[in-house]
Formats: structure tokens, C-alpha cells, sequence
């Protein structure tokens, strides 16, 4: 990656208009807007207490902060300090470490705020951390984006375990240690999505289709072991260590771009854009049927009793045993595959799910999508009047396209969207 001057980055980026980064909304407040199901859209202003209006400004905004994140990670290099949603929904907040990347910030609609602590610095501690048996009072430890340290859980009558901890990984100054009320538990026993069983019997749910299967979290089953409705076999399998796994389907499975909504539908998958802290989350599992919350954290770490596991994204989603290896959804985005966590849906509780881009990139799986491909990394086929270049598609480094009679040559890996034309965006894009 080429590293640019901040004035040439912010001035770059400022041809970038607010507007072009949000979902197109109905005038109706009460209808979906386009690519959101109506069961996800109800689940979404149920659970986090929203009017129709409110949801539907709440969805724009975690699409704009994908998109800040996407973009940002790439350009800002060590003076990147992580993007989240801030508590009201209707902000999008990025973390800095120099004054010179605030004005690329406020190019994209964000706005920038001072930390001591890039978003890789807070990924190395929690790394270090990793490498380190923790005690079986720490019940995990994760990078707190929006406070820029790194948080270690412990049992409130063994905070200085998890201090000692810390201390062992040689990461005292950076983390923080927290009282927890926590157990988590990885769920297995019952249903949980679309069922399938492993084995003689135990059940678990399918996460995302793929090509020739479906991703599910890895501690329902072995490489090898065989399963039924739909049949198939466990091509890979990690627990702990990192939460899935993956299955490949007999012939006569169709696998399906397609997530069970437990409301007689179904919700479209249209690809697999990460969300940001803060974003809302929708989680699909028969058990509980669907359930939203927001992404608390990411990067976090969990000492279930068969081991630790590390990756995994903290919410405030409830689920319950039964909802394991079920889908996670940020709009029509895959998000992950549920891992475990701790508390029901009658007292609410902290979930985990892993990330589902890990999973496919560990593997080498094609995530299937159906529908309007959004923003995600599957895009159309038809190229728009004027040029080869089209939104909803992710170009690599050095890809070429042509947008009103020019040749364009792609600066930065991104998924292009309506209002990041070539001509729009230099900072993405250079004319050839």
C-alpha cells in the first residue's frame, strides 16, 4: 500500500458526498428498505425499541460506517484507530491517532475522534494475550474500540488473576482489567437455524450456504463426521482455537444464497461486508426464532471449558442453547455463525459469533449469495451504461474499468457503491 500525504488523502476523499454512502429509504417510514426483509426490519425495531423511521435511519447509518471502516483501514495506515456506531445510531465515530487524519475522516460523513492507541496496536495485545493459558477465572478478554484499550474478564472475586494474567502476556499498561458476571458455553444440544444432525444424533444449525455446503461453528463437529438433513460430511473443523467449520453437502443438496426467518420466509443473503462497532445485528436460530442487538466488540477471546477461542465478535443479541452455528446478519450482510455465550432471551445476556469472512478465507469458500448483491463482495454481471465499472462489486489493487469513455486503474481494494464513481474518488481510483 502506498502511503500518501494527509492533504492529498483529505482533499482526495472530500469529492466523496455524505449522501452517496446511505441506503436509499422509501417514503413510507413503515416499509423495508430495499434488500432488508420485513421479519428482519420487525425483529430490528423490536429489539432494539425503534419506530419504523428510526430503524430505517439506523440501517443507513451502519452501512455508511461499513463503508467509512472499509475504506479507512486501507488509507489511514497506523493513524487508524478503529470505526464504531456511537450510542445513538446516528453517528459514525473513527478513532485517530494523528490530527492530520481528521480532515479524510470528515470527508466521509465520520467524525474523528483523538486515541492513543491505533486499532492494530489494541490487535497485537489481544494477540499476545492469546498466546497465554488463561487462568478459569478470566472468561475472556476482547479490544474495546470506543474506550482504545483492551479489556480482560474476570470473576469479581479474582480481579487480581486477571491482572496477574496481563502481567504474564506482558501487556499490564495496555489492557484493563473488568468484573464479569460471564460463563459462556458454546451452544450444541438443540436446534438452532436450519437443523442438521451429526453423528448419532446431536443437532446443530446451518450458518451460510456456500459452494458445495454450508459454514457452521466448529465445535459441532470433526473433520470427517457425517451429517444428516442435509447429508453431508465435516471437510474442516477448528475448536477451540477459532469456532468453525465447514460441510460439504451430499448430491441431491442444494445449498441456497438463503437464511431461514422462522416467519414462513426467508431473508436473502446478498454478501458479506463486515459491520462496525455499534452496528445493529440480527441473529436467526429455531430455538429463539430472530433477535437483534448491536456488536458491543470485536477481536474477542472466550475460555469456554474445552479451551480458549479467539476472533470472535461480542454482542448484546440474546440467544439460547439450540441457536449454535446459526446465522448472523447485519442487514442482508452475513456477519458470522453463532459460537456461544452466556444468559437467555428472557433475561437478556452477551453472545459471541464468529466472523464469517475468516471462515470462508481459512477454507477457500465462495459465499452464496441471491438477490440484489448490495454491497457486498458479490457483484453484478451487467455492466451500467457508460462503462465496465459497476457498484456492489470489490476490486483488487490494480483492477481496470472504464467509467464515461475514460480507463481507470483501482488504487485500494474496496466494493464500490453508488457515489464512489472513478471520477468521484481519487483517492480509489486513477485515471489512466
Amino acid at each position: 500500500m502506498h502511503r500518501r500525504p494527509a492533504a492529498v488523502l483529505a482533499a482526495a476523499l472530500a469529492a466523496t458526498a455524505v449522501a452517496a454512502l446511505t441506503l436509499t429509504t422509501h417514503a413510507d417510514a413503515a416499509t423495508a428498505p430495499a434488500g432488508v426483509t420485513p421479519e428482519l426490519f420487525t425483529a430490528l425495531q423490536r429489539d432494539l425499541r425503534l419506530t419504523p423511521a428510526q430503524a430505517t435511519a439506523r440501517l443507513d447509518t451502519d452501512q455508511r460506517a461499513g463503508r467509512t471502516q472499509q475504506v479507512l483501514r486501507q488509507t489511514l495506515g497506523a493513524r487508524y484507530g478503529g470505526t464504531w456506531v456511537a450510542g445513538d445510531g446516528s453517528t459514525v465515530r473513527v478513532g485517530i491517532t494523528d490530527d492530520t487524519a481528521a480532515p479524510a475522516v470528515r470527508a466521509l460523513g465520520a467524525e474523528p475522534v483523538r486515541v492513543p492507541r491505533s486499532e492494530a496496536n489494541l490487535q497485537a495485545t489481544v494477540a499476545r494475550l492469546d498466546r497465554v493459558p488463561a487462568p478459569a477465572a478470566v472468561e475472556g478478554w476482547y479490544a474495546d474500540l470506543i474506550a482504545n484499550t483492551v479489556v480482560v474478564l474476570a470473576h469479581g472475586d479474582a480481579i487480581g488473576t486477571g491482572h496477574d494474567f496481563a502481567r504474564r502476556a506482558g501487556v499490564a499498561a495496555a489492557v484493563e482489567v473488568r468484573a464479569t458476571t460471564e460463563n459462556p458455553r458454546p451452544y450444541l444440544d438443540v436446534i438452532g437455524g436450519n437443523a442438521y444432525y451429526i453423528g448419532s444424533g446431536s443437532r446443530c444449525s446451518i450458518g451460510f450456504s456456500v459452494t458445495g455446503g454450508f459454514v457452521t461453528a466448529g465445535h459441532c463437529g470433526q473433520a470427517g463426521a457425517r451429517t444428516s438433513q442435509p447429508a453431508g460430511t465435516f471437510q474442516g473443523s477448528t475448536f477451540p482455537g477459532r469456532d468453525y467449520a465447514w460441510v460439504r453437502v451430499d448430491a441431491g443438496n442444494t445449498p441456497r444464497g438463503l437464511v431461514n426467518n422462522y416467519s414462513g420466509g426467508t431473508v436473502t443473503v446478498a454478501g458479506s461486508t463486515e459491520a462496525a462497532v455499534g452496528a445493529a445485528v440480527c441473529r436467526s436460530g429455531s430455538t429463539t426464532g430472530w433477535h437483534c442487538g448491536t456488536i458491543q466488540q470485536k477481536n474477542a477471546s472466550v475460555t469456554y471449558a474445552e479451551g480458549t477461542v479467539s476472533g470472535l465478535t461480542r454482542t448484546n443479541a440474546c440467544a439460547e442453547p439450540g441457536d449454535s452455528g446459526g446465522s448472523w446478519l447485519a442487514g442482508n450482510q452475513a456477519q458470522g455463525v453463532t459460537s456461544g455465550g452466556s444468559g437467555n432471551c428472557s433475561t437478556g445476556g452477551v453472545m459471541y459469533f464468529q466472523p464469517v469472512n475468516p471462515i470462508l478465507a481459512a477454507y477457500g469458500l465462495t459465499l452464496l449469495t441471491s438477490g440484489d448483491p448490495g454491497p457486498g463482495p458479490t457483484g453484478p454481471t451487467t455492466p451500467p451504461p457508460g462503462g465496465t465499472w459497476a457498484p456492489g462489486v470489490t476490486y483488487a489493487a490494480g483492477a481496470q474499468v472504464t467509467y464515461g469513455g475514460a480507463a481507470y486503474r483501482c488504487l485500494q481494494q474496496h466494493t464500490s457503491m453508488t457515489g464512489w464513481e472513478p471520477p468521484a474518488v481519487p483517492a480509489l481510483w486513477q485515471r489512466l
